[in-house]
């Protein structure tokens, strides 16, 4: 990593000096990602950036004090003029698609710090923070043992600082938004407390304890800020609003569709999708339940719904239990990489890295199903991590009944397939290969969302239709109602931020429209609140990825092979979709 910092110097030096656009544009580029990076050093450390000008980042926290804040908002307002110096028909096609990502993570930068902040008003972004920067030196194996431990303890000894900033920074914050902070700040308590405390060398436990005894006060100081002070400081609105939630849509998304088209398109197709999820169940429903009403008394939406709905019900009561749910999550993904190889439907990693864990506490209020984490971006040979969130040992039975419904065995192989194989894991194992480093690091760490849950969903669909589970009818209605889920997504986001939807309409949406169980409908709900742009991306990408191979086909002819077209297009790394077809040329 030194080598690149050393580049960087040298860049920049010659960077106003008559060099060509290709070599400005490579110094910029390379200026951006790395000073950037070093605003946080949480996220440097997961991308495998561990020094920065003479400065140790794994051993640091980030700064979010108000001098810090300004400096970050300076650099983005200078970036930019620069970056407008540099035309695109200067530059090729790859640099093209780099410098597109690198303008709309500027404007989204600049967004934040003029327009939403952030930072003034969600706890759980200061809580995330620690969490990742503490548990990251404890999962990945960057260095030894010992040495990681230092860099918590380092870390450990930053933390009331950092979360003074918190205090000083925050002026309100939504009543969801402090509830979830304050969970998941208790899953930063167990895991320092815990975890952490356990795994630590036997000769670094004395230095680690000193380190962790402030700062564990620091966190319950804290907890009791958010339970107390912060709590009747809760009318800011977590809703975005009509005026920001369209320009985050199209800096985050980088789709070429604004939010109301999407709105619109994702409404229609809910519809379609409900028809054809009706003539998918009616023969399932005759042999369910033989001598059973087909409810051809109902019509419309009635029908669907009491037909559907029970086929639905049927297939959900085949699955996990609360004890087993991990272990089948495991041997899911055994299978889907089976059937992968089997079906040659694209190059495998070569790299075995994955590793199937409990999602950390401190990330459960965004990913309450599962989420996937990257090896890093400069370390590919890392572990990689598929996170499975495990069902509460104290939810009563309803609760954990109404998930395991939910993620019954159909849905819970899906899920495996999106998450892992062949979805994010390959995705993003194949994009830790692209060249050069600064490329990689670019479309890693800023990657467009779109491409990424996209092709997740896009792999699926490539699952089913080569008859993963043996053409499995009732995993093929299962994927339908994932479908439906990933409309949901898109118009849930866009009416909830932008035109002021209830929650329960929001709850009816998605249990009366999309079948979901109440369990999922709740935690969606929550999704939602916390988070903004994000649900939209699983319509737009799975929507683009579609196009973009029509167009691969059309291009270059109907024989091109299903592993052709998806090895060459995971190795341009995650580029907006529209830029994509362009690049495959």
């Amino acid at each position: 990593m030194v080598k690149f910092v050393a580049l960087l110097s040298l860049l920049l030096v010659a960077a106003g000096c008559g060099k060509k656009p290709a070599a400005r544009f490579a110094a910029l580029s390379e200026e951006f990602v790395y000073t950037t990076l070093s605003y946080s050093p949480s996220g440097a450390t997961a991308a495998g950036l561990h020094k920065y000008q003479d400065r140790s980042l794994d051993g640091m926290l980030d700064d979010l004090s108000p001098s810090s804040i300004a400096r970050q908002r300076s650099f983005y307002m200078g970036f930019r003029e620069r970056l407008e110096r540099l035309k695109p028909d200067e530059l090729s096609a790859e640099d093209r698609a780099d410098r597109q990502i690198l303008e709309d993570q500027v404007s989204l930068a600049l967004l934040e710090f003029d327009e939403i902040r952030n930072y003034m008003h969600n706890p759980a972004t200061y809580v995330e923070t620690l969490g990742n920067a503490l548990f990251t030196p404890y999962v990945l194996e960057y260095a030894p043992k010992s040495e990681r431990a230092n860099h918590i303890i380092s870390r450990l000894k930053m933390v009331p600082l950092f979360l003074d900033q918190a205090r000083s920074n925050i002026t309100s914050a939504p009543a969801v938004w402090a509830n979830v902070a304050m969970d998941e700040n208790q899953g930063n308590i167990d895991m320092v407390e815990k975890t952490i405390r356990i795994w630590v060398p036997e000769d670094r436990r004395e230095a680690y304890s000193r380190a962790a005894q402030p700062a564990l006060m620091a966190m319950r100081q804290f907890q009791d800020y958010l339970k107390g002070n912060l709590a009747p400081r809760n009318d800011y609105n977590w809703r975005l609003g009509g005026k920001s939630y369209p320009k985050k849509f199209r800096y985050s998304l980088e789709s070429g569709i604004e939010a109301d088209s999407a709105l619109l398109m994702a409404e229609t197709e809910l519809k379609q999708v409900r028809e054809r999820m009706l003539a998918l169940s009616l023969p399932l429903h005759k042999q369910m339940f033989p001598g059973h009403p087909e409810h051809t008394d109902l019509a419309g939406e009635a029908r669907e719904n009491q037909v559907v709905g029970e086929v639905l019900a049927r297939i959900a009561e085949r699955h996990s239990t609360r004890e087993s749910y991990m272990d089948d999550a495991r041997q899911d993904l055994a299978e889907a990489r089976a059937f992968v190889e089997s079906k040659h439907l694209l190059t495998l990693p070569r790299r075995a890295n994955l590793q199937v864990i409990p999602t950390p506490e401190f990330m459960r209020g965004v990913y309450s199903v599962g989420g996937f984490n990257a090896a890093p971006a400069l370390e590919p040979q890392l572990g990689a991590f598929y996170w499975v969130t495990p069902i509460a040992p104290d939810w009563p039975k309803e609760r954990a009944d109404s998930k395991l419904r939910e993620y019954n065995f159909y849905k819970l192989k899906l899920l495996t397939i999106h998450e892992a194989m062949p979805g994010h894991y390959v995705q993003m194992e194949v994009a830790n290969d692209v060249q050069p480093p600064v490329r990689r690091l670019l479309r890693s760490v800023f990657g467009n969302g779109p491409y990424i849950e996209g092709w997740a969903e896009f792999a699926t669909r490539t699952m089913i239709e080569q008859g993963f589970l043996d053409h499995s009818p009732e995993l093929a209605l299962t994927f339908a109602k994932e479908e439906l889920r990933v409309l949901a997504n898109t118009i849930l986001d866009v009416r909830l931020h932008m035109l002021d939807m209830s929650d329960q309409e929001a709850l009816d949406l998605m249990e009366q429209r999309t079948f979901q169980e109440r369990e999922e409908a709740v935690e969606k709900l929550q999704r939602a609140k916390l988070s903004s742009c994000q649900l939209p991306m699983y319509f737009l990408g799975w929507r683009g990825w579609s196009q973009v191979r029509n167009d691969y086909r059309q291009a270059k002819g109907e024989s091109v092979s299903m592993s052709g077209f998806n090895d060459r297009a995971l190795k341009e790394g995650a580029v907006p979709l529209p830029v994509l077809g362009g690049l495959l040329k």
